[in-house]
């Protein structure tokens, strides 16, 4: 019975009815299929309704359409796209196949071959010692030993990207854990070598670069197909345990080197102004050398000259030998007192007036003595004054 039928829900026949009529339901269903695809629809087309020969009305052509229909979605389904930096890898019945560039592929549909799409241009990052955050530690990780016995909490980050799909897909079960594993054996292996304030201090840059070298020769050798990018320290420092120690033994290795560079400063202020001094004592001491060998050697050159002309004219060279003496001598004389011989006079030469008078400018006669000269005639002083002359010239005879 239809479901338009108008002796649907009588309640006369409501004891009497049963079940809609699942064949007319599919004899219309076919027929507006038909009409959809150029068919004629409408009443029967012989004695058996138009059924197929399965029994089931137009059920031949509707079973070949969505055969068709199922074996181009089956076909479509083997089409995928690769984006830029991936790559895709094609597995055949779960077996290698190839590895494909960027761009639209397609490849045998599901369950002769299926694909997988890696990322190689991402990078990824796996923490060592601590999780998503350095106060997060994980300490069986992150306690390493020093070469000098002593123990750090040392925590770093490393960085990697996928050189060979192929690789990190079939060699290795679980790369990414073998990446943290690598990394912290490298790292312990680095840190083992060197001693702790290398470590802490000095050689951050250093241990981060080898640790690096040595996780990718390991890596390489397991075959993983990871790249490792950088190699990050985050933090690095002794056990909570002994902070206060350390912090102890620090201070008193930066008051050493403060008083190291005291020592040095004051030894760099004081050795070069000994060195300086005592380069101008040595300066001075041969300036003075060659002064007074210069002046020895004058002076026995002159002596030698002398005594040539003395050996020539005695009488000559020993008057100018006396009045060379006396002028050396009265140089630094400002007053002369000449002694007569037999007489009572006593002459007196002023000669610091007459040299303020040489070095000032002329002004008129000068004034020789303030006191008047004695009273003496000209003929006395004149007698006198021979007289003199005549005895020094008879002593100097000889």
């Amino acid at each position: 019975m239809a479901w338009n039928d108008p002796q649907w829900g009588n309640k006369d026949n409501r004891k009497n009815s049963g079940p809609p009529d699942l064949d007319e339901i599919w004899k219309r269903l076919n027929e507006r299929l038909k009409s959809l695809f150029g068919g004629k629809g409408g009443g029967d087309n012989g004695s058996n309704g138009g059924a197929s020969p399965g029994g089931m009305p137009g059920g031949g052509s509707l079973l070949g359409l969505l055969v068709i229909l199922l074996a181009l979605v089956w076909v479509a389904s083997g089409f995928y796209i690769v984006d830029t930096g991936q790559r895709g890898v094609v597995l055949r019945f779960g077996q290698y196949s190839e590895t494909t560039e960027p761009g639209p592929r397609w490849h045998l549909p599901w369950p002769i071959e299926s694909r997988e799409i890696v990322n190689i241009d991402q990078v990824r990052t796996v923490e060592i010692g601590y999780r998503t955050s350095v106060k997060n530690k994980a300490l069986k990780e992150s306690l390493m030993l020093t070469d000098d016995e002593n123990i750090i909490d040392l925590q770093f980050a490393v960085q990697y990207i996928l050189k060979d799909p192929k690789a990190y897909l079939f060699v290795n079960r679980s790369p990414d854990e073998s990446v943290l594993q690598v990394a912290e054996t490298a790292m312990r292996e680095i840190v083992g070598r060197n001693k702790m304030d290398f470590v802490l201090y000095e050689g951050r840059a250093e241990i981060a670069a080898r640790a690096k070298v040595l996780m990718q020769e390991i890596l390489d050798r397991y075959d993983t197909g990871i790249s490792i990018s950088q190699v990050t320290l985050q933090n690095i420092q002794p056990p909570e345990q002994v902070q206060a120690a350390f912090d102890d033994a620090v201070k008193a290795g930066q008051d050493r080197e403060r008083s190291k560079n005291e020592a040095e400063a004051y030894f760099n202020d004081v050795v070069p102004r000994a060195r300086g001094l005592a380069s101008r004592l040595k300066a001075e001491s041969e300036g003075y050398k060659q002064a007074v060998t210069a002046n020895a050697e004058g002076e026995a050159s002159r002596f030698v000259q002398i005594a040539t002309e003395y050996q020539k004219a005695p009488q000559v060279t020993r008057q100018r030998m006396y009045l060379d003496t006396m002028q050396t001598v009265m140089n630094n004389t400002s007053k002369v007192l000449v002694d007569q011989k037999a007489g009572n006079s006593l002459l007196y030469l002023p000669l610091d007036k007459l040299q303020q008078i040489v070095s000032q400018p002329y002004s008129g006669a000068p004034e020789l003595s303030t006191q008047p000269p004695a009273a003496t005639t000209p003929g006395t002083v004149d007698t006198r004054s021979r007289d003199a002359f005549r005895n020094r010239d008879r002593e100097e005879r000889p």
